[in-house]
């Protein structure tokens, strides 16, 4: 809540007081603001935000994009964290939900347990935040979109994080260690596009089953985009499968 301090002489006329009004001092610029969205674990203690509209629908919250919206980065090693599960170490909420009115989670965590959470993928979330402090993160419920499957290029930028360019724009995906890798090669392990296309179906598509962490490692041996087929999910931006592509197999 913003304060308006503004001091007055007792003997002031009533126009002295305006004008001393006028001075008085400005909001603070740390008043907190709040952002709903996926959360992306980017450190220990550090989640990554793009700000979305939301709409809820008890019991859920349905999650739009904001056009030109800038990503957040905020740090919640001390923030109030509350989950929609009915215990702070559940996975899934197996059919009962702690929510209030709002469709906010309820059940008291430690933030702990919204690293646990962030390990598995990201998180639809209602954030208040000071600056680049999180000051209370809750959990809820969100109306999950399709998943798309597009072919383009893909540009490491992190060991979590890929620039995708394709059907037009491009996006930054993120991926954790559910994501499947298939390969051209002939090991998960080899370069990208390392040798013959020993794995590559007839439109050059790999279909060697290997993880992400082998997808991590062959991304790195190679400074520009390569070309891929990737399985995601729009607004949640999330990369479920990457199949790597010989154009000429």
């Amino acid at each position: 809540m913003r304060l308006l301090v503004c001091a007055t002489a007792l003997s002031a006329t009533a126009l002295s007081a305006t004008a001393l009004c006028a001075f008085a001092v400005p909001a603070n610029a740390a008043d907190t603001k709040i952002v709903y969205g996926y959360a992306w674990a980017t450190g220990a203690t550090e989640i990554r935000i793009t700000p979305m509209t939301a709409t809820y629908r008890k019991p859920l919250h349905t999650f739009k994009a904001v056009s030109g919206a800038k990503e957040l980065r905020l740090d919640y090693a001390k923030a109030a964290f509350r989950r929609v599960t009915v215990a702070c170490d559940l996975k899934e909420t197996e059919g009962r939900v702690a929510i209030d009115r709002k469709g906010l989670g309820t059940t008291v965590c430690e933030p702990d347990a919204l690293t646990d959470q962030l390990a598995a993928g990201p998180r639809p979330v209602r954030v208040e935040y000071r600056g680049s402090e999180a000051v209370k993160i809750n959990e809820v419920l969100a109306k999950w979109p399709a998943s798309r499957t597009v072919r383009g290029t893909v540009k490491r930028v992190d060991d979590t994080t890929v620039l995708f360019t394709g059907a037009g724009r491009t996006l930054k995906l993120g991926y954790t260690n559910l994501m499947s890798f298939a390969r051209t090669t002939k090991r998960c392990g080899d370069g990208w596009l390392a040798g013959r296309p020993v794995n590559a179906d007839k439109h050059g598509l790999g279909k060697k089953a290997c993880q992400s962490r082998d997808f991590t490692k062959a991304l790195k041996s190679v400074g520009h985009p390569v070309l891929v087929q990737v399985d995601y999910t729009p607004d949640v931006n999330e990369l479920s499968g990457v199949r790597e592509v010989f154009r000429d197999a």
